[in-house]
C-alpha cells in the first residue's frame, strides 16, 4: 500500500512532527510513504495531481486549495485525508485585519467536507471542521506527537546560581514573546539570576534578563531544550491561538522540565498546576511560579518527571501511531469528536483513549465568515 503526503515542505515543523514521526510506523503496517511538496506551479501542480491516484491514500496538509484544483484532486485521490494543526480558516494572531476571513472559511468549508477524513490537532480545530460542515464520523483528533527516542531529560543537575528558562520557536511565533517584554523585564529584575535561553532563527534583547542566544538546528534542538531548567509558553488569547496544538510545551516535557503557560488554547490540557507545571494567568503568579522553581530545585524535578509522564502516556508518537495508520488506512475513528460539547466546556487532560472532549466549539458558521 502506498500514500502520498502533499505538504508546505518535508522539513517543515509540521510535516516533521505530523506524518514523518509516523513513517515508520506506517511501514510496520505494509505501508511505504512519500512526501512531496505542494508544487507551485500551476503545470506542476496539475501534473501532481495526476499522479495522485496511483497512491491509495492522499493527505493534503494544512493547504486551502482554490476551488477547482480542490475538485481535481478529489477526483484523482482514491481516500483524501486533510490533516491541520493550526486555526487556518483563521488570519493568524498579528493580523491587523482581524481573524475572519471570507475566502479561507470558503475554502476550509469545501476542503473538510470533500476530504473522506479530517485529521485535527486539537479538539477546537475538530470542532471547527465540525462546524463547516464534515461529516463527525469523519473527523478523528490526532494531537502532535513527539517521539519519545528522540528526546530524553538531561541526566546532569541543575544550576544553583540561578534558573534557566527556555524559549523554542521561529520568527513567525516569535511576536508572542515580544508582546510581552514587560513580563520578561519583570522576571529579570526580581528573580536572581534567571536568564533566558532562546532557541529560534532569531533573537530579542531585554534590558534585565539576559538572553542566551541558540541557533535552531533540527539534529541539537532537544538537547538545547533539555540543558534549560524551566520552559515557558505564551499565546494570545484569541481564536487563532485556540488552534494552537502546543508543540513548545511537548518539546519542554519531553526534555523533563517544568513548564510555565498562560492559561490559553491547549495549555490547560497538557498542563496540571502544581503537577507538571503552572498556568500563571498575571505578572504576579509568572514571577511568583519562576521564584518557587528556582527555589526548590525538588518541586522543579518532580512537576518535570510528571510532564515527561504525562507525554509518554498522552501526545507520544507511539501512542497515537495506530490512530494515524488507521487514518491512513481509512478505518473509522477509533474516538470520535464530541461536536455537541458547548462554549463553556472546560479543557481537561485528555488521553488516546478518551480525547473526544475538551476545547471550546467553534462559532456558529455566521460568524466564522468575514462580516459583509
Amino acid at each position: 500500500m502506498e500514500a502520498l503526503a502533499l505538504v508546505e515542505a518535508p522539513d517543515h515543523v509540521c510535516c516533521r512532527y505530523r506524518v514523518r514521526a509516523f513513517e515508520g510506523a506506517l511501514a510496520a503496517s505494509g505501508w511505504s510513504l512519500a512526501i512531496e511538496p505542494l508544487a507551485t506551479g500551476l503545470i506542476g501542480r496539475l501534473a501532481q495531481f495526476g499522479r495522485a491516484g496511483r497512491f491509495d491514500s492522499v493527505l493534503l496538509q494544512r493547504k486551502l486549495l482554490p476551488g477547482w484544483q480542490l475538485r481535481e484532486l478529489r477526483r484523482r485521490s482514491n481516500h483524501l485525508i486533510f490533516d491541520f494543526d493550526d486555526a487556518v480558516l483563521y488570519r493568524d494572531s498579528y493580523d491587523r485585519r482581524g481573524p475572519y476571513h471570507r475566502r479561507r472559511a470558503e475554502r476550509f468549508k469545501r476542503t473538510v467536507q470533500a476530504a473522506d477524513d479530517v485529521i485535527a490537532g486539537n479538539a477546537f480545530l475538530a470542532n471547527c471542521a465540525l462546524k463547516a460542515g464534515a461529516r463527525p464520523d469523519r473527523v478523528r483528533v490526532i494531537p502532535t506527537c513527539i517521539a519519545l527516542d528522540s528526546a530524553r531529560p538531561a541526566a546532569g543537575a541543575r544550576r544553583s546560581d540561578g534558573p534557566e528558562l527556555v524559549w523554542i520557536g521561529s520568527a513567525s511565533t516569535l511576536a508572542g514573546l515580544a508582546r510581552r517584554r514587560p513580563l520578561w523585564e519583570r522576571i529579570g529584575r526580581e528573580v536572581p539570576g534567571v536568564r533566558l535561553r532562546m532557541v529560534c532563527d532569531t533573537f530579542l534583547r531585554f534590558d534585565s534578563l539576559p538572553v542566551i542566544a541558540v541557533p535552531w538546528s533540527e539534529p541539537t534542538e532537544a538537547a538545547d531544550v533539555a540543558a534549560a531548567d524551566i520552559g515557558v509558553s505564551w499565546i494570545p488569547d484569541d481564536l487563532w491561538s485556540r488552534g494552537k496544538c502546543g508543540l513548545k510545551v511537548l518539546q519542554y516535557q519531553a526534555a523533563g522540565l517544568p513548564v510555565l503557560a498562560n492559561p490559553v488554547g491547549v495549555h490547560p490540557e497538557m498542563i496540571r498546576p502544581g503537577v507538571n507545571g503552572f498556568l500563571p494567568s498575571n505578572p504576579d503568579e509568572w514571577v511568583e511560579a519562576v521564584r518557587r522553581l528556582a527555589e526548590d530545585p525538588d518541586l522543579a524535578r518532580r512537576l518535570g518527571r510528571a510532564g515527561r509522564a504525562s507525554l509518554e502516556s498522552n501526545y507520544s508518537v507511539e501512542s497515537w501511531a495506530p490512530a494515524f495508520v488507521a487514518a491512513v488506512a481509512g478505518a473509522r475513528p477509533f474516538v470520535e469528536v464530541d461536536h455537541r460539547a458547548g462554549p463553556a466546556t472546560r479543557p481537561k487532560p485528555m488521553a488516546p483513549r478518551d480525547l473526544r472532549r475538551g476545547g471550546d466549539v467553534f462559532p456558529p458558521s455566521s460568524q466564522y465568515l468575514a462580516p459583509s
